[in-house]
This record gives structure tokens, C-alpha cells and sequence, in this order.
């Protein structure tokens, strides 16, 4: 669904992607890893036409993104960014409404998928009545998911979703998200810098460098068989904690 071809991006001196290409397929679920600064959001502005690249292309479906077509193709895509971005003023079910809104939907519409939504994500009916700032952090997040969900679209980008909430809740959320992705079929790109959380969510990892990909595959090869020193180190550095010593301490 998605391609970068021979994509360059630079921010002032910075270049966040070099003469980069890669390939997203249709109904695939892809997390996009690396360290800050590696391009992996830029890699999602880039998609949803929030940026244009210097040099390459950038297609969906097919077809180029463009300064004349990129708010159409954004309205096709569902775009989670890190603590959700919802309006504070809005109640949630507002919140949801507002590209469906755009879109002609009527009152009915709204409200019948919006509960069809609280219901996937397992949040109670009563909170599409509150404000944001009534929910915990996982149900905001869960209420973004749900935004980018609200008109059926066929893919949904996800940036640092997680990033913000604790751990115990972070980890409810990868059980649900990964149980979506496949119960939903859509194709998914992720954005994380933490890996066991893209092994644990999704079939493939790019793992970026400097804006080009260092290894492309699925988390046992970053795991078993690693490109170059760069992947040894970033797959150490999620090393699990140290055992307790057993036995008497002298």
C-alpha cells in the first residue's frame, strides 16, 4: 500500500532520510525502530503527506504524494500520535466525530460507530460522554486508536503510541493493539524506539540508522543473526534485568 522510493528529507543540515526505499504491503502490520533522530517519524509525515521529500517519491496505492493530493490521501489513513492529541474541550464522543463530520456523517452514524469502537477497544459506553481529561492515560490512548478508527480506514499509522503511559498499562495496550491488527486486518505501520514492544506487536521490523534502514525482518534475525555492530548494540541494550543471587550472602 504504502512505498518510499529512493526518498531523501532534510530539516535545515539534518538529513533525516538518505536515497531511502522501502515498501509497506497491503493488510501488513510493520514497527519502525531505531534510536531518536533515525527517521522513523519522519518516515509516517512523509506517508500521511504532512512533508513532501527533497528527492524520490513517496506513493500510496499507487499514486503520488503531492502538495495537490495529500489532504485527500490523509483523510484515507488513521494517524495515533504519542498521549493521543485529543481536543481537551471536546468530550470524547466530539472528538471522534469530527472527520465524520466533515464527511456528511449523520448524528446517528456518529453515535452507532462510536459505540461500536468503545466496544472494540473495551472502554464503557458512558466515558464517549466525558472529557479527556476524565479518562486515565490508556483510555486517552484507546480513544485515539478510535479517532483514527471512526471512518474504517484502510490503513492507521501509529507514532510513539505508547511512549507516555506506565508500564502496566503500556503493556494491556500491546496485548490489545496486537489482538486488533489482526482481528482488523489493516495495514499498520509503528513507530517505537523501544524493540520488545515491536517484536511483541509486529511480524517485521525496520531497524533505522541515519535515515537509511541498517536490517529489514522479522525480530529473531535482528535477535540471531544481526546486520552489523550497530544492530549487536541496540539489540543489547534491551538486555532483560539481572537475576537475584541465590544462597546466603556472606
Amino acid at each position: 500500500m504504502f512505498s518510499l522510493e529512493h526518498v531523501s528529507k532534510r530539516f535545515g543540515t539534518f538529513a533525516a532520510l538518505e536515497d531511502l526505499t522501502l515498501e509497506f504491503p497491503s493488510g501488513a502490520v510493520t514497527a519502525v525502530i531505531g534510536s531518536s533522530g533515525s527517521g522513523k517519524s519522519t518516515i509516517l509525515r512523509l506517508l500521511l503527506g504532512l512533508e513532501l521529500p527533497d528527492a524520490g517519491l513517496v506513493r500510496v496505492d499507487g499514486v503520488s504524494v503531492s502538495a495537490a493530493n495529500r489532504l485527500a490521501i490523509r483523510r484515507r489513513i488513521g494517524y495515533v500520535i504519542q498521549e493521543g492529541g485529543l481536543f481537551p474541550h471536546l468530550t470524547v464522543r466530539d472528538n471522534l466525530a469530527l472527520l465524520p463530520r466533515h464527511l456528511k456523517w449523520s448524528r446517528a452514524r456518529i453515535d452507532a460507530r462510536a459505540l461500536e469502537l468503545a466496544e472494540l477497544v473495551e472502554i464503557p459506553g458512558s466515558a464517549l460522554t466525558r472529557f479527556p481529561l476524565e479518562l486515565s492515560g490508556g483510555q486517552r490512548q484507546r480513544v485515539a486508536v478510535m479517532r483514527a478508527l471512526m471512518t474504517d480506514p484502510p490503513a492507521l499509522l501509529l507514532d510513539e503510541p505508547l511512549g507516555a503511559l506506565d508500564p502496566l498499562v503500556r503493556f494491556e495496550l500491546q496485548e490489545r493493539l496486537r489482538q486488533l491488527f489482526h482481528v482488523l486486518g489493516k495495514t499498520v505501520v509503528l513507530v517505537t524506539h523501544d524493540l520488545p514492544e515491536a517484536a511483541f506487536i509486529a511480524p517485521r521490523l525496520v531497524l533505522l540508522r541515519a535515515g537509511r534502514v541498517v536490517q529489514d525482518g522479522a525480530a529473531a534475525e535482528l535477535y540471531e543473526r544481526p546486520a552489523d555492530e550497530f544492530v549487536r548494540r541496540f539489540v543489547a541494550a534491551y538486555r532483560p534485568p539481572p537475576l537475584p543471587h541465590s544462597g546466603v550472602s556472606p
